[in-house]
Formats: structure tokens, sequence, C-alpha cells
């Protein structure tokens, strides 16, 4: 009988299955987790534990699973079908499923031989050492409790000769009361802010909106006509970073303007905010210019679920798009940006049907998608001022244009590339309204 199964049982074990292979942290995950997420998992960055080692990630195993297994993480936000990305986040399928494998595993360390060798992070920085830090010019006091009006500070920049910047990266002093960071370029002889010292906290006068503008639904920035909007800093967000050949302009004997929006945790903090620049090295070919598409005359009624809300601008010279941030507060549903294109084409550039206030990105476009001259944008924002918005301070509430989170904004901002000979005043022509479009 043996004799007779002995064939049988030779041919069997040639075709059994082969073991598959034991994945392990060293060898499978750490360079996922180098390439993916350590860039915000690591001391002083926006996110709540490191992931650096073994150590740091094994307590986390699980929830790094569900993490990935539900999209959560990376955050990413933008719908597929429209647009390529640079900058996209999301996991490769096989990477995923390598993590999720995994923690299914037990989460084995592995030979540490086989891990690879550590990213050098530069000391506080994800642009490297900058070639010139500015801090924002004094030590400021949060309040433990209440509210805090946006808070301005204005420094000179000391620079005495126009700087190409091709980095642009601004750091929290006290991340865990720092909701927010923008920062803008003041030129000499503007008025812009004119009322703010150096070293001196000012909050402007309450009460005075912006002007909405072009097609009577929004515009473009409001900061005057020279002033431009450089950098900003949400959590998990990115610094700000051109291609080569491209650059943004700060000249000679410009202020900088750091626009503050503290929101009080429970403890006295003190912070000093600061901003790093990497200068080119070569003169560029083009210019990046950062404005924003918005709508300051917005009304979302009381519980509406779905509000749907329009910015719309015509540009009149011919630009590069290069990238998109759109921005609302906590009753901010989805957005969209689309164009209209003077031949009549309309195209949707980018959606993010499930907006994040905590997770505010930028989307880089893979490739500058060129606007002719009379080129439409339109901003699409939906809001929901309902009960089952969680987030929803106050659903019985008409909300309308202001600096907090209970308020609302409208706020399309994108980044353009244009020819150093051309003037970004050019871009559009603003013509000021005073009454939102019906329905608006």
């Amino acid at each position: 009988m043996l004799a007779k199964l002995l064939p049988i049982m030779i041919v069997s074990g040639l075709f059994a299955a082969p073991k598959p292979a034991t994945l392990t942290f060293h060898k499978d995950v750490a360079p996922i987790l180098q390439a993916r997420c350590q860039g915000c998992h690591r001391a002083g960055e926006a996110a709540p534990m490191a992931l650096l080692t073994y150590q740091d990630a094994r307590p986390w195993a699980k929830a790094i699973r569900e993490a990935v297994a539900t999209r959560k993480m990376p955050p990413w936000h933008a719908d597929t079908p429209h647009g390529a990305f640079l900058n996209d986040r999301r996991l490769p399928e096989a990477e995923r499923n390598t993590l999720m494998a995994w923690v299914d595993g037990g989460a084995p360390e592995g030979n540490a031989a086989d891990a690879p060798p550590p990213i050098r992070f530069a000391d506080g920085w994800t642009i490297g050492k900058p070639d010139a830090v500015i801090g924002m010019g004094a030590d400021h006091k949060v309040p433990a409790t209440g509210t805090v009006d946006y808070t301005w500070f204005v420094v000179p920049s000391g620079f005495t000769e126009d700087k190409w910047v091709e980095k642009v990266e601004l750091r929290p002093g006290a991340r865990s009361v720092v909701h927010h960071i923008v920062l803008f370029v003041r030129p000499p002889g503007s008025q812009f802010m004119s009322q703010a010292k150096p070293g001196v906290p000012f909050y402007p006068p309450k009460g005075k909106k912006p002007e909405a503008a072009d097609t009577g639904r929004g515009s473009f920035n409001s900061l005057g006509a020279s002033n431009e909007m450089i950098s900003v800093y949400v959590p998990g967000g990115d610094a700000y970073v051109t291609r080569p050949g491209q650059a943004r302009l700060v000249k000679a004997g410009s202020d900088l303007l750091f626009q503050m929006h503290y929101t009080a945790n429970g403890k006295e903090m003190v912070d000093h905010s600061k901003v790093g620049f990497v200068f080119a090295k070569q003169s560029p070919q083009q210019r990046v210019v950062n404005t924003f598409i918005m709508n300051p005359l917005l009304k979302i009624p009381p519980g509406a679920p779905e509000h749907e809300v329009h910015a719309r601008v015509t540009v009149h010279t011919d630009v590069e798009l290069l990238n998109f941030f759109p921005h609302m507060h906590v009753r901010g549903k989805k957005f969209e940006y689309r164009v209209k294109y003077p031949d009549g084409r309309t195209e949707v550039l980018l959606s993010v049907p499930r907006y994040d206030f905590n997770w505010q990105m930028t989307y880089t476009l893979k490739d500058p998608l060129r606007l002719p001259a009379g080129t439409e944008i339109d901003g699409v924002a939906w809001y929901d001022n309902s009960p089952n918005n969680k987030f929803n301070p106050d659903p019985t509430a008409e909300v309308t244009w202001g600096d907090q989170t209970w308020e609302e904004m409208l706020a399309g901002f994108v980044d353009f590339a244009i020819p150093l000979d051309v003037a970004p005043t050019s871009i559009s022509r603003p013509k000021p309204q005073t009454q939102p479009a019906a329905g608006q």
C-alpha cells in the first residue's frame, strides 16, 4: 500500500503551494513609512506619534491597519477622475496590502540588518536647511481660554536686494495652539496693514469685509495691487516649493506679515513662529504668484444640509495653473474648481467630495495647465449647516463670512506661473459690487 501511495505523495508535494514569506517591519514596512509617513510622523511635526522605528510603530499596529484599510491615511481627499497630481499621497495598492498583511501576521520586527538607512531630516525643516530664517518679531502669549482674534505681526525682511525664492516653509512655535499661519509680503510703499508696527501684535478693526468683484460673485484677493501671499501653514500641509525654472519674488525692502490664527486649548502658551526661505541659485524663467478666488458675500441658511456657493473670476492674461488649495471652515462639505475656456469648453479640474477642515491640503497638478486669457475660474463650495454635521457649532444660525471657525469662508487659493515681464496685477481686473448674486 505504501508503495502505491508514495508516487501520489511525491507528486502532491511537488504541487504544494509555497509558504508565503513573512513580512517584517525592517524589510517591508520601514521603506513604506519612510516614503509615505515619516514627513509628518516624527518629533515636532503635525502627527500625534512618531513612526521612525519599530519601537515607535509597534504599539500603533492596529491603528495603522485601520487607517490604511479605510484610506484615512495618508490623507488625500481629491476625487480620482479629476486631475493627476504631483503630490498624490494615496498608497499604491501593493503598499497598502503590505501594511495590512504585516499587522495581520503579528507585526514582526524582523532582522535589523534588512532596514533601510534612516532618513536624515533637516532639523526642524522639511525644505532642507534654509538660506534665511525670520521670526515673527516677538514672543506672543496665547491665553488658556477664550476666543483669540486674528493676530498680525509685521517684520522687516532685511533684504537689501530682490530675492527669488524657490522654497518657503512656515513653522509654528507653539504648534498646539497655532491653527494656521498665512504669510504676506508687503513691498515698499504699500499701505496694506499700515497701522501694524514691528514687534507689536496688531488686531485689525472688526466689521470690514473684503469686496466681491469681477463677475459679481467673486474676486481675486483684495489685499491691494502689490501685496502677495507667499505661504500658508496648516496642520498636515506642505511647504511651498516651486518647480525648476520658477520662483517667487520678494522685493528688496519688503516687510513680512504673519497672520496668526490661534486657538486656545486650556493651557497658556507662548508662540514665536518663523519662516524659512531657500533662494534660487539662478534667475528663473517664470514667476510664481499665489492668489485666491473668494466670495465674501456668502450667506448659508439655518439648517441647510448642502448649500451651494460660487466664486467666479476671469483671467485677463495667459497663465499656467500650478496648484489648488481649497479653504472653508467647519461647515465646509465639498469643493470643486471648474474652468470655462474662451471657446466654451468646461472642465472640472479638482473635486474634493469630502472636505476635511482638519486636513487642508494643497493639490499640485502633475503637469501645469495653460489657461488662456478669457478663461473663467469657478470655485464651487457646498456647506452643511444642518444638525447632522457633528462639527456644526449652531445649525440654527445664518452663517456669513468671517475669520473665526464658527463663521465661514469661500477661498479657493491657486498658484499661477507667469512670464517675468507680466505684472501680477494684470491677471484680473476686479469690478467691485456690493450685493450678492441671487441665491448666494
